[in-house]
C-alpha cells in the first residue's frame, strides 16, 4: 500500500520525469524572487534580524524580488498579512488607461483575464523562502507562523532534491498550551512541545480537479463560530487564485487545541489537520505518507473515473479510515457513486463516510456535518501519533527528514549525553551546577554586605570589612576547589570545540531537552501542590517548600553558562590573590566562547535573577572579548524593557526585533539578559551605532517603596541598573492593573531620579498594553495628564526619599513627552487562546513603536555619541557598585563620569590660565605705562580710566571662558551629558575668577600709581638739581676752553671736581622724609584691637615696641587656651588639652608663614613702605581667625594679640629696612653722585672735541636700555615658565587637581620617605608649594631650557627696539632729545627707562639722530649677549626668587583648588574650578594618619571615612556639639562634602599600605600608641598599593 501502485504507467506520474521540470520551475521562481544567491549560501536568522534603513519604512512590495523580504519582516513582526503577495500599484494607472482607451476610440469595459496582476501564490513564496533558509531560520519561520495560526509546511515538495522533506526540526521550537476537557474541572492545563504531542491526525486530499476549495472548508471547520481565521491559504484570499508554480505536493498541517470550555471548543482533545496541495495522482508519495500517519483521510472529489477507482483500490487493508467528500457539480455524480459503492467493501466504507455537497447544500450545515464526522473519529480511540513518530514513517517511505543532517544528529547525541541523566532539576542543580547554588548566593550576600555593612554590630568598620573580605575569598576558594562535573565538561566541549553550525544545533538541543524536563517536573510539582492544598489539615511548611520548588523549576543553557562564569570568576580571584599563577589558569578561554555566542545571537545573562547579583569580572571579560572580536567597532544603543511580571515584555521585544526570548509562563525571565542586534553596515552611520543591545528583564513585583524608604530591594536594584544602562527605556504596563502600574512607576521614578543625578537621562516610552480602542490616544488625553501629575508627585516624593532638597518634576529627570512617548497597544491575541492568532493591531502598533524608536535613535545620535563596549562595561561596573549601596546617589562613582569631569577640569584650567595670563600681561603693561607717565598725565582720573579699561578686559576674557565652555559642551566630546550638572559650577568659577582678577588688577594699578606719584616727587627735585649741575658743567667747559694752553686729563679732572664740590655745597638738598614704620604699625595694631577690652589694651601696652618682637620663634603658652572651652570639649568629646594645643600651634605657624610670604613679596618690590601693607597683614590674620574650624579651637584674646604682635613685629623691622633702602636709593645727592662719572665723561669729550656719538650710544645701551630690558625679562619670565611647564608632555600632572594628587601620591610611594608623608598630611599647602618649586628647579636644572625662554623674551623686545630705531634712522632734522622722547613713547608699554640716566645722555648731545640710532643698533647685539650672560650666571633658584610673578604660585593656584579638606581625614578637595557646590576627593585615608586617636587607649584610629559613611557607626565632634551622629547622615553637618564609598575594596589599599608601613613612626611623631591594624593590611604590597591608587584615581 505504501508504494506506488504498479502497472499503472501513465496514471501516476513518475517522479524522475517531473524532477527536471520541477527544478526548472524552482530555478525560474528563485530568479523572479532574486533568491538565487541563497540557494547554496542559505539565509540566516541574523540576516533577517539585522536593522537596516527599511526598518523605518512601512513599505509595500513593488516587485517580485521584494516578496521574500516582505514575508520575512512581516512574519517576524507577527503580522497576519505576512502571506500577502500582492504587489503595490499606483491608483492612477486605471484612470490613465481608461482615458487612453476613450481617446483611441476603444471600449472602456471588456472581459479579460488581466485582473490577476503580476504576483505569485503565497505558498510558492513560502516554499522558496524555506528552501533558501538555513535550519535555524526555518525553525524561527515556523514558530512565528504557528503564533499567527498559519498552517505549517509538514512536507516540503521535492524541488532541488529528489525526495520531499519532513519539517521535523523546523517545528522543534514550537510549544503549545491547552486544556483538554478531562482537565476542565480541575482547571489544569497541558504544555508540551508540538513535535512530542501525540494526537489524531485528520488528512484532507484531493482526487482530480475540484471547483470548491478544501482549504477554505478546513478554515471554516477549524474556526470558532464567531471568529473566522484563515489557517490555510485558499483561492478567495488575496493572491490565492494565482496559479501555483512549485507548491504542488506541499503538505500543510494545522492543529486544533481546546481551551477547556465545552460549549466553545470544537473538539475535546487536540487534533492535527493536514492538507495536501495538488492531486493525489501526482503526489502519491505524500498521499501514501498521509495514509499511514493519519487516523482518517478525507478525499475531496467531484468525479471518479475507472483509473482513479483502480488507484484507490490499492489502499485495501489500510488501518486508516477514509472519508469521501463528493461535490456534485457536473453530471458524473451517478457514475461516481457507482465507483464509490464498489470501493465501499475494499476500504470498509460506511454510509457516514460519504459527505455529499451540492448546489443546494447550506455551507454552515455542511461544515457542521464535517465537524461531527471529525468529532466521531477523535472520540473512537483513533490512531495517535506525534511528529517524531511521523518522522519514522517518513524515513521508511524514503522521505527526507530535515533533522537527519549529520551535524544535527551529532549535536543531538552530545546534548542527550548531558541531559539523559537529568530527572530531578533541583538535584541536578545541586550536583552538576555546584558553584551557583549556596556558594554563589552567599557570595552575593557578602558582596552586598561589604557595601551596606548592616550586620556590623560593635566590630570596627575596617575589621568588619576585612572579615567579610576573608569570607569572600574563602567562598571563592571553595568554588575554585570544585572540579568540573562530567556534564559541564561535555557542555564546554559542545560550545567550545564544535564548528559554528553544530554548536548552534547543540545549544538548541540542550534547550529543547532541558525545557522538556522542566515542563515534566513542573507538571508533577503542580499536581503535588494541588493535592497537598486540597488535603484536610494541609501543611503550610510543605506547601511553602513546594511553592519554592515550583518557582525555581527551570533549567536552561543560561544556568550552564552561569556555572562557567562562576568557575572563571573563582579562578580570577585566586590569580588576583596570588593563590594561583597566571600560567595555571584553565578557564581563560571561556569569555571568548561566550562572546562568540553573543555574536551569534544568543542571549547573555547580565544579572543573575536567582542570586540577584552580577558576576562582574565574567561580564566585563566577555564584553571585552566581544569588543576585541568586533575590531573595536562596538558602538551600542541600549534599549531595555521594564514592567510588571507577565505583561508581555519579552513578547514585545520578540515582536519588535524578531528575538527569541523565552516567553512561556513556566519560564518567566529571571534577572536580566542582553542580546545584540546588528545594524546593517550601510545604516550604521545614519543610525549612529553598530549594534542595538536589547536588555530583557524579569517582571517587577512592585513592593511599596513608600514603606521601604531606606531599603533597596531586588526590584529597585533591577530597575536602577537597567534604566542606568539604557539609552531608551520602555516601561510596559498592562492597563487592567492600575495598582501594579502605580507601583512600577514608583520604582521607575526612583531609578530615573538617580540617573538624572549622575548625568544619565534616558528616553522613556510608556507602553500601555491591552488598549484596543481606536480612540485610545485621544480618549486617554486626560489619563495622560493625570499620569504626568502622578509622576510629578512621585518624583517629588522620590526626591525626598533620596534626600535631595532641590525641586524636581518628572520631565526634569528624563526625556519624556506625554504626547509622543505614550503608546497604546491592543492585546496580543485576537480572540481566546489557545486557538487565537496574534492580533493584527498588536503587530501594527509594535511596528509603529519600532519605527518611532529607530527615527528617535537617528536624531539622538546627532546630539549624543553612543557608548562603545568598554564604556558600557564601565557603566555596568559603577552602576552595580552604586546599586549595592543603600544610598544610591551618594555612592555612584563612574570612571566615565570621572574621565569626562577630569577632561573638563583640564580644559577649564587651560582657559583659567589663559584668562589669568591675559590679565597679568595687561597689568604688567599698564604698570609700565604708569611708570613712564609724567605728573601732568598722571591726573586724578587716571585710576578710574584704568578701572574702566580693566572692566572691559575682564568682561571680554570672562566671556571667552564662557564661550569656550559652551563650545566644549556642544563639541560632541563623548559623555559630556554625564557632567552637564557641573556646568554651573564652572560658570560660577569663571565669575569668581573674574572677581579675583578684578581685585588684583585694581590693587596693582592703584599701587603702581601710588608708587609713581612718590617717584615723581623725587624726580622733580632731582631734575632741578641736574639743571643746576648741567649749567655749572657748561660754564666750566667754557672757562677751560678759554684758557690759553690745552689742559691735560688730570687738570680737567681737577677743574670738574672743584666745580662739582662747589655746586653740591651750594645746593640745599631736600631729601624724602624718614618715617618710623614700626610706630605706624603699632598704631594700626592698636586700632585693630581697639574694641577688644581693657585686658587686650593692657597686654598691648606691656608688649613694648614691635621691633623687639618676631625675632624669636613663636611659642605656645597655656593662656592661649580658653580653659572653659577646653573643659567643655573634654567633657563632651574627650578632647585633651594637648591635642588642641597642637592644632593651635599649627595654626600659628601657618599664619606666620603666610605673613612672611606677604612681607617678602612687598620687600622684593623695592618700593617705599605703604600703610596698606600693615592693614593687609592684619586682614590676613583676622580672616583666618574668623574661620569656623579656628573658632572651634577655643583660643583666647591673648593668643590673638601675641600672634599679631609676632607677625607684625617680624614684618616691622623688614619694612623699616625697606623704607630706609628706598630713602637711600632716592636721595638726591646719592642719585647725583651716581651720575657724576657720566657728566665727567661728557665734559671731557666736549672739551677734547671727540666724536661722542659712539660713547653716548654705548652709555644709552648700558645705563638706560640694559636695566629696562632686565626688568622686562623678569616680568615676562614668570608667565613664560608657567606656559612652558603647562605645554610640556609631563604637564598632565598639573592638568587638574585629581591628576596632581595622583602624581604626588605616586611619587611619595616611590620615595617612601616618612617625613615627606607627614608634611603632605599635616601641612598640605606648604608641602605642595615646596614640591612644585622643587620640581620646577630640578626640571630647569636638568633641562637647561630656562636660558631658551630668556632668549626668546629678550629677542621679542629687542626686535621691537630695532623696529623703533629703524623708523627713527631716516628722520631728518630731529635732535637726539626729540629722538629719545619718541623712543621712550614708542616703547612706553614695554620698557621703563631711567629718567636720571636719560637726562645724562641728553646733556649736550649734539649727535646726529641717524648715526646715534645706527650706533645703538651696533651695540644691541653685544648688549643681548651681555644680558643673557648675566642671566646665565644666576642659579635657577635665584632667578625664580627675582621674578615678580612667581610661576610656582600660579601652578599652586591651579592644583590647590579651593583648599577645603575632608572634615574627617583632612584629604584635600579635588573639585574643578574655584566655586563648586560640592567638595570631593578620589580617595580618603585612615584618620590616624592625621593624628586622630582613641582617647582611652591613645591608639591611632584606622577608620576610613569612605567606609564609615556606609557603616552603622556614628561620629561626634565640636560640630555635633559632642552628640553622636550617624556617619550615614554626615551631610546634615557637612552638606558641601560628598564622601563616596570606595569603588572597590582595593581602592584604599594605598593609604592602608602607608599606615601599615609607618604605623610606629606615626605613633611616635604624634605622641600616640600604634594602631592595631587589621591583619590583612600587612599583606598589601607596594605594587598593590599603586594599583589601588590607579583604580581610585581612574588612571589606566
Amino acid at each position: 500500500m505504501e508504494n506506488e501502485p504498479k502497472n499503472l504507467e501513465g496514471t501516476v506520474s513518475s517522479e524522475k520525469e517531473n524532477a527536471e521540470e520541477k527544478n526548472k520551475a524552482f530555478q525560474g521562481l528563485l530568479s523572479k524572487l532574486n533568491l538565487q544567491e541563497y540557494q547554496s549560501t542559505k539565509l540566516r536568522l541574523q540576516d533577517v534580524l539585522e536593522i537596516g534603513s527599511e526598518s523605518t519604512e512601512n513599505w509595500t512590495p513593488q516587485m517580485l524580488g521584494d516578496l521574500p523580504w516582505h514575508f520575512l519582516r512581516k512574519l517576524m513582526a507577527l503580522n497576519g498579512t505576512a502571506r500577502n503577495t500582492s504587489l503595490g500599484h499606483r491608483a492612477c494607472d486605471d484612470e490613465g488607461s481608461s482615458e487612453e482607451a476613450q481617446i483611441a476610440g476603444e471600449d472602456v469595459f471588456s472581459f479579460n483575464d488581466t485582473d490577476i496582476r503580476e504576483s505569485l501564490h503565497p505558498l510558492d513564496v513560502l516554499c522558496a523562502v524555506l528552501l533558501c533558509s538555513d535550519s535555524f531560520l526555518q525553525q524561527e519561520i515556523l514558530s512565528r507562523m504557528s503564533m499567527c495560526q498559519f498552517a505549517l509546511p509538514l512536507l516540503l515538495p521535492a524541488l532541488d532534491i529528489p525526495k520531499c522533506t519532513l519539517m521535523l526540526w523546523a517545528m522543534r521550537d514550537i510549544v503549545r498550551k491547552w486544556r483538554p476537557h478531562s482537565l476542565a474541572e480541575s482547571r489544569g492545563f497541558r504544555e508540551e512541545s508540538l513535535v512530542l504531542t501525540s494526537m489524531p491526525t485528520i488528512s484532507f486530499v484531493q482526487l482530480g480537479s475540484c471547483s470548491f476549495s478544501k482549504s477554505k472548508l478546513l478554515n471554516d471547520v477549524l474556526s470558532p463560530s464567531q471568529q473566522h481565521h484563515d489557517f490555510f491559504i485558499h483561492r478567495d484570499m488575496e493572491s490565492g487564485n494565482v496559479p501555483r508554480e512549485i507548491a504542488d505536493g506541499l503538505v500543510e498541517i494545522s492543529w486544533y487545541f481546546p481551551g477547556g470550555r465545552e460549549n466553545l471548543d470544537l473538539f475535546p482533545e487536540p487534533v492535527a489537520v493536514t492538507n495536501l496541495r495538488g492531486d493525489i495522482e501526482s503526489h502519491w508519495l505524500q498521499f501514501s505518507f498521509l495514509t499511514v500517519v493519519s487516523s482518517a483521510v478525507f478525499i475531496v472529489t467531484e468525479s471518479m473515473s475507472e483509473r482513479q477507482y483502480t488507484l484507490l483500490s490499492f489502499l485495501q487493508g489500510s488501518a486508516t479510515k477514509y472519508y469521501f467528500i463528493l461535490n456534485c457539480k457536473n453530471g458524473n455524480s451517478k457514475e461516481t457513486l457507482e465507483f464509490l459503492n464498489k470501493l465501499a467493501p475494499v476500504l470498509n466504507l460506511s454510509k457516514s463516510q460519504l459527505l455529499v455537497k451540492d448546489s443546494n447544500t447550506n455551507n454552515a450545515g455542511f461544515v457542521q456535518k464535517l465537524k461531527s464526522a471529525i468529532k466521531s473519529i477523535t472520540s473512537s480511540t483513533p490512531k495517535r501519533m506525534n511528529l517524531e513518530a511521523m518522522a519514522v514513517t517518513a524515513r521508511e517511505l524514503g522521505i527526507q527528514v530535515d533533522e537527519d543532517r549529520k551535524e544535527c544528529q551529532s549535536a543531538s547525541k552530545r546534548a542527550r549525553e548531558i541531559t539523559v541523566e537529568i530527572k530531578d532539576l533541583a538535584k541536578c542543580k545541586r550536583e552538576m551546577l555546584r558553584l551557583q547554588g549556596d556558594l554563589w548566593e552567599k557570595l552575593a550576600k557578602v558582596e552586598k554586605e561589604l557595601c551596606r555593612m548592616r550586620r556590623q554590630g560593635e566590630t570596627a568598620t575596617e575589621d568588619y570589612k576585612c572579615q567579610l573580605r576573608e569570607k569572600q575569598l574563602d567562598l571563592r576558594r571553595q568554588q575554585n576547589q570544585c572540579d568540573l562535573t562530567d556534564g559541564l565538561i561535555k557542555f564546554i566541549n559542545g560550545i567550545g570545540q564544535l564548528p559554528s553550525i553544530e554548536k548552534h544545533y547543540f545549544l538548541k538541543w540542550m534547550k529543547f531537552s532541558l525545557d522538556h524536563i522542566a515542563r515534566e517536573n513542573l507538571f508533577k510539582l503542580r499536581d503535588r501542590y494541588k493535592g497537598k492544598s486540597k488535603m484536610a489539615g494541609d501543611d503550610p511548611q510543605a506547601l511553602a517548600m513546594l511553592d519554592k520548588l515550583i518557582s525555581t523549576t527551570s533549567l536552561g543553557t543560561e544556568h550552564f553558562m552561569r556555572e562557567l562564569g562562576q568557575f572563571y570568576e573563582a579562578e580570577c580571584s585566586m590569580v588576583k590573590e596570588a593563590d594561583k599563577a597566571e600560567c595555571q589558569r584553565q578557564f581563560i578561554y571561556l569569555p571568548g566562547i561566550a562572546a562568540d555566542l553573543m555574536l551569534e545571537g544568543f542571549p547573555m545573562e547580565l544579572l543573575d535573577g536567582d542570586s540577584s547579583n552580577i558576576p562582574l569580572q565574567w561580564v566585563t571579560d566577555v564584553l571585552t572579548e566581544l569588543h576585541a572580536k568586533l575590531g573595536g567597532r562596538s558602538r551600542l544603543l541600549v534599549l531595555t524593557v521594564l514592567g510588571v511580571q507577565s505583561t508581555g515584555k519579552s513578547t514585545l521585544l520578540n515582536t519588535m526585533f524578531g528575538l527569541q526570548l523565552a516567553v512561556s509562563n513556566g519560564r518567566c525571565t529571571r534577572g536580566a539578559f542582553m542580546m545584540l542586534i546588528k545594524v546593517a553596515e550601510n545604516f550604521q552611520q545614519e543610525l549612529g551605532c553598530d549594534f542595538i543591545l536589547v536588555i530583557d528583564t524579569e517582571g517587577l513585583k512592585a513592593p511599596e517603596l513608600a514603606l521601604l524608604e531606606d531599603s533597596y530591594q531586588h526590584d529597585n536594584e533591577l530597575a536602577t541598573l537597567v534604566i542606568g544602562l539604557s539609552d531608551i527605556a520602555i516601561i510596559n504596563m498592562a492597563m487592567e492593573n492600575a495598582t501594579e502600574m502605580k507601583d512600577v512607576l514608583q520604582i521607575v521614578v526612583h531609578a530615573f531620579l538617580r540617573m538624572e543625578e549622575i548625568g544619565q537621562k534616558p528616553n522613556c516610552q510608556f507602553v500601555h498594553q491591552n488598549v484596543s480602542d481606536v480612540s485610545a490616544h485621544d480618549q486617554n488625553m486626560r489619563d495622560r495628564k493625570h499620569l504626568l501629575e502622578q509622576l510629578n508627585e512621585m518624583t517629588k516624593a522620590a526626591a525626598r526619599m533620596e534626600k535631595q532638597c532641590k525641586k524636581v518634576n518628572f520631565s526634569c529627570i528624563m526625556d519624556y513627552d506625554a504626547e509622543k512617548h505614550n503608546w497604546y497597544i491592543p492585546g496580543l491575541w485576537h480572540g481566546v487562546p489557545p486557538m487565537a492568532p496574534v492580533n493584527m493591531g498588536y503587530s501594527e502598533s509594535v511596528c509603529e513603536l519600532k519605527k518611532y524608536l529607530i527615527d528617535f535613535i537617528k536624531k539622538r545620535s546627532r546630539d549624543r555619541a553612543p557608548k562603545d563596549i568598554p564604556q558600557f562595561v564601565k557603566w555596568v561596573e559603577s552602576l552595580w557598585n552604586a546599586v549595592k549601596h543603600e544610598n544610591f546617589i551618594f555612592s555612584f562613582r563612574n570612571s566615565l563620569v570621572a574621565e569626562a569631569y577630569n577632561q573638563l577640569s583640564m580644559k577649564y584650567s587651560e582657559w583659567e590660565w589663559h584668562f589669568r595670563k591675559e590679565i597679568y600681561l595687561w597689568v604688567s603693561e599698564k604698570e609700565t605705562v604708569i611708570q613712564n607717565q609724567t605728573s601732568e598725565k598722571l591726573q586724578a582720573d587716571a585710576l578710574s580710566m584704568l578701572e574702566n579699561e580693566a572692566q572691559e578686559k575682564l568682561q571680554h576674557e570672562k566671556q571667552k571662558v564662557l564661550d569656550n565652555l559652551q563650545d566644549y559642551f556642544e563639541s560632541g566630546v563623548s559623555n559630556l551629558h554625564l557632567i552637564e550638572k557641573y556646568r554651573e559650577d564652572f560658570i560660577r568659577s569663571a565669575t569668581c575668577l573674574r572677581n579675583e582678577l578684578e581685585s588684583y588688577s585694581e590693587n596693582k594699578c592703584e599701587e603702581a600709581i601710588r608708587i609713581r606719584k612718590g617717584q615723581l616727587m623725587a624726580e622733580n627735585i632731582q631734575t632741578s638739581y641736574m639743571q643746576i649741575i648741567e649749567g655749572k658743567v657748561d660754564r666750566v667747559l667754557d672757562e677751560c676752553r678759554n684758557k690759553k694752553h690745552k689742559l691735560e686729563h688730570e687738570e680737567l679732572k681737577l677743574e670738574f671736581e672743584n666745580m662739582w664740590r662747589e655746586t653740591l655745597s651750594e645746593l640745599k638738598f631736600s631729601s624724602l622724609q624718614k618715617r618710623e614704620i614700626y610706630r605706624e604699625m603699632e598704631s594700626q595694631l592698636r586700632k585693630d584691637l581697639a574694641n577688644r577690652g581693657s585686658a587686650v589694651r593692657q597686654k598691648l601696652q606691656e608688649s613694648g615696641s614691635l621691633l623687639f618682637h618676631g625675632i624669636k620663634n613663636f611659642k605656645m603658652k597655656k593662656e592661649y587656651l580658653d580653659s572653659a572651652w577646653i573643659k567643655t570639649m573634654k567633657k563632651l568629646l574627650f578632647i585633651e588639652e594637648c591635642e588642641t594645643a597642637v592644632h593651635i600651634e599649627e595654626l600659628a605657624k601657618s599664619l606666620i608663614d603666610e605673613g612672611k610670604r606677604y612681607t617678602e613679596e612687598k620687600v622684593n618690590s623695592r618700593v617705599d613702605y605703604d600703610e596698606i601693607y600693615c592693614r593687609e597683614l592684619l586682614n590676613i590674620i583676622n580672616k583666618r581667625l574668623q574661620d569656623e574650624d579656628v573658632k572651634k579651637l577655643g583660643t583666647t584674646a591673648c593668643f590673638e594679640v601675641d600672634l599679631k604682635i609676632h607677625i607684625l613685629g617680624e614684618a616691622a623691622w623688614r619694612f623699616q629696612k625697606m623704607h630706609k633702602d628706598f630713602i637711600k636709593q632716592n636721595d638726591p645727592q646719592c642719585r647725583l653722585e651716581k651720575l657724576k662719572p657720566q657728566y665727567f665723561s661728557t665734559f671731557t669729550d666736549l672739551y677734547l672735541e671727540k666724536d661722542e656719538n659712539q660713547t653716548r650710544a654705548r652709555d644709552f645701551c648700558d645705563q638706560c636700555l640694559k636695566p629696562a630690558l632686565v626688568v622686562y625679562i623678569n616680568k615676562r619670565l614668570g608667565i613664560e615658565i608657567v606656559d612652558d611647564i603647562l605645554n610640556k608632555a609631563e604637564s598632565i600632572e598639573y592638568g587638574n587637581r585629581t591628576f596632581f594628587q595622583f602624581t604626588v601620591q605616586k611619587k611619595l610611594l616611590e620615595e617612601m620617605n616618612f617625613d615627606n608623608y607627614v608634611k603632605y598630611i599635616k601641612n598640605y599647602d606648604n608641602f605642595v608649594k615646596t614640591w612644585i618649586q622643587r620640581r620646577m628647579v630640578d626640571h630647569y636644572r636638568e633641562t637647561k631650557c630656562l636660558g631658551e625662554l630668556e632668549k626668546n623674551i629678550l629677542s621679542t623686545i629687542v626686535k621691537k627696539v630695532r623696529e623703533v630705531l629703524e623708523g627713527s634712522k631716516n628722520e631728518k632734522n630731529t635732535t637726539v632729545l626729540a629722538f629719545l622722547n619718541n623712543f621712550c613713547e614708542a616703547l612706553q608699554q614695554d620698557l621703563v627707562i631711567s629718567k636720571d640716566n636719560l637726562l645724562g645722555i641728553q646733556f649736550k648731545n649734539t649727535a646726529k639722530t641717524g648715526q646715534f640710532c645706527a650706533n645703538i643698533q651696533t651695540f644691541l647685539l653685544d648688549l643681548e649677549q651681555e644680558i643673557l650672560s648675566q642671566f646665565g650666571g644666576l642659579d635657577v633658584h635665584t632667578k625664580l626668587s627675582n621674578l615678580p610673578l612667581k610661576p610656582q604660585d600660579e601652578i599652586f593656584k591651579r592644583v590647590f583648588g579651593c583648599g577645603k579638606q575632608c572634615p574627617f581625614c583632612k584629604v584635600p578637595c579635588e573639585a574643578g574650578g574655584s566655586d563648586h557646590k560640592e567638595h570631593f576627593a578620589s580617595v580618603h585615608r585612615p584618620q590616624g594618619l592625621c593624628s586622630y586617636r582613641y582617647l582611652d587607649t591613645q591608639k591611632l584610629v584606622y577608620d576610613i571615612c569612605s567606609s564609615e559613611v556606609v557603616s552603622e557607626n556614628s561620629f561626634q565632634n565640636s560640630d555635633t556639639k559632642g552628640k553622636l551622629h550617624p556617619y550615614k547622615d554626615y551631610r546634615v553637618y557637612y552638606p558641601d562634602w560628598r564622601i563616596q564609598p570606595d569603588p572597590s575594596i582595593e581602592a584604599s589599599d594605598y593609604w592602608k599600605f602607608v599606615f601599615q608601613k609607618f604605623n610606629h613612626q606615626l605613633a611616635k611623631s604624634y605622641n600616640a600608641n600604634p594602631a592595631d591594624l587589621p591583619r590583612n593590611w600587612g599583606k598589601i604590597t607596594e605594587t598593590r598599593a599603586l594599583e589601588g591608587l590607579k583604580q581610585a584615581f581612574n588612571m589606566k
